[in-house]
């Protein structure tokens, strides 16, 4: 995909746009896949339409294209689509526009069609395959659009344009940014601050009224909401996970065996985590990730699954054979269906913390000749990935993520993080030591000893 440089200005100058130099950079883009955060106010919505505008034109079969404008909901794709209703007016190639834009439709005379759609009807994002997707305030879309965003761009090598603010420093968007930085893989992120708007802030980054949010404002929200750069907490256990890498829309395989991996608790979680493995490859499709239930209450949810046909094996936390003033978990999942059990053996093996992340960063790793990281994990398991700093927590939308202990300065203090929000990340820990064993390292290879 190329961006045709003077049919994309020809265009600009037609409808009135000029592009500040940072709009310019990011216009200019050749990356399939790019990613924007812009501060507040910074033209993120009139960004996104000039980019889809000067590729509108560009598909290669010569055959009227289709783009998409996804937004969380069908609201947060009215400026980008008022925007370019505008503008191919402007330029005489429009044929209509919907009034509504729940949905709306947007109609060239060559039949191009760019469409709304609202990521609460996550259905409708798969039944075509577009040219390209604008991401309306994309930071506000969940994991789960995202990878469906970009699994629809596959069928026709389309792009994907993501523009937004974050909201915080943890979760997928910030995540992604930092990823995509070095431009490797066809993706890239960019910064669009706030001041980048000329027509708001006329001397740039010396604004008067920048130079005054900046010395109201703290540093974190500074860099966040205006220059559009993350900062993240410093302290994550996992900070190998990667949204675009490790997150993909995977489902279960019917008639494969599937193991459960569990971490029994009642106030925190209960995380028990589905998998099949896959070509040796463990693939967390599902989970059960609740709070202020028993076992017998969450076992009672596994069986609603249509996967739970398949359970085959189990392994649980050594604690979940301890009896705390009723049967032990792992006896309940071991009893008979009629007292609430699933008849499944549970494997239990002490795993000490440092053994048990070690082992599930060494499944993180992306293999360098692949480019296929060792695990993957599908976007339903909003525990674990919350757990892991890409999602929020399921039950409450907070930032909890497994993490070092740090003093104030935010170093970190000693070799054992804090012992908490980490109950599906134990789940897995538990669950890839009993099937692959530890992993020890000597000074010439990772050697794997199992049971």
């Amino acid at each position: 995909m190329v961006v045709a440089e003077s049919v994309g200005y020809d265009l600009f100058g037609k409808v009135g746009f000029d592009p500040s130099p940072e709009q310019a950079e990011i216009l200019e883009s050749d990356y399939r896949f790019n990613l924007v955060a812009g501060g507040e106010q910074g033209g993120k919505s009139m960004l996104a339409s000039k980019f889809l505008l000067s590729h509108v034109f560009d598909t290669e079969s010569g055959e009227p294209g289709l783009y998409w404008l996804v937004g969380s909901d069908y609201a947060q794709t009215e400026r980008e689509f008022v925007y370019l209703s505008e503008d191919f007016e402007e330029l005489g190639v429009l044929k209509s526009s919907t009034k509504r834009v729940d949905p709306g439709q947007i109609v060239l005379h060559d039949g191009t069609r760019i469409v709304t759609k609202s990521a609460k009807d996550p259905r409708k994002l798969a039944r075509e395959a577009p040219d390209g997707i604008i991401g309306c305030e994309a930071s506000q879309l969940d994991i789960l659009t995202f990878e469906r965003m970009r699994g629809r761009t596959a069928p026709k090598k389309g792009w994907l344009f993501m523009a937004g603010t974050f909201e915080g420093s943890l979760g997928w968007y910030p995540a992604t940014w930092s990823q995509w930085q070095s431009g490797h893989d066809d993706r890239k992120s960019w910064s669009l601050p706030t001041w980048t708007n000329l027509a708001l802030y006329p001397e740039g980054r010396e604004d008067p009224e920048i130079l005054k949010l900046e010395n109201e404002s703290s540093d974190e929200y500074f860099m966040e909401r205006i220059a559009g750069v993350p900062v993240p907490p410093r302290g994550l256990v996992f900070n190998e996970i990667r949204a675009d890498m490790h997150v993909r829309d995977i489902e279960y395989i019917r008639d494969e065996p599937v193991h459960l991996w569990v971490d029994p608790g009642y106030a925190g979680a209960y995380a028990v985590e589905a998998v099949q493995i896959v070509n040796d490859r463990p693939q967390v499709f599902d989970e059960v990730y609740e709070q202020g239930l028993i076992t017998t209450d969450i076992i009672s949810v596994v069986q609603s699954r249509p996967w739970s046909r398949d359970v085959q094996f189990g392994v649980i936390d050594v604690a979940g054979y301890q009896h705390q003033a009723q049967a032990a978990p792992a006896e309940t999942w071991l009893s008979n269906p009629s007292d609430g059990g699933m008849g499944l053996y549970m494997a239990s093996n002490r795993v000490r913390i440092p053994e048990g992340i070690e082992r599930l960063k060494s499944f993180l790793k992306v293999n360098p000749l692949s480019g296929e990281p060792g695990i993957i994990f599908s976007p339903k398991c909003k525990g674990l990935l919350s757990e892991l700093g890409v999602a929020p927590n399921p039950h409450d939308g907070q930032t909890k993520a497994y993490s070092w202990r740090t003093d104030r300065e935010g170093n970190i203090v000693g070799n054992t993080p804090e012992d908490r929000y980490n109950h599906a990340v134990k789940a897995l820990s538990y669950g890839l030591v009993q099937h692959f064993g530890y992993v020890s390292r000597s000074a010439t290879k990772i050697r794997v000893k199992h049971w």
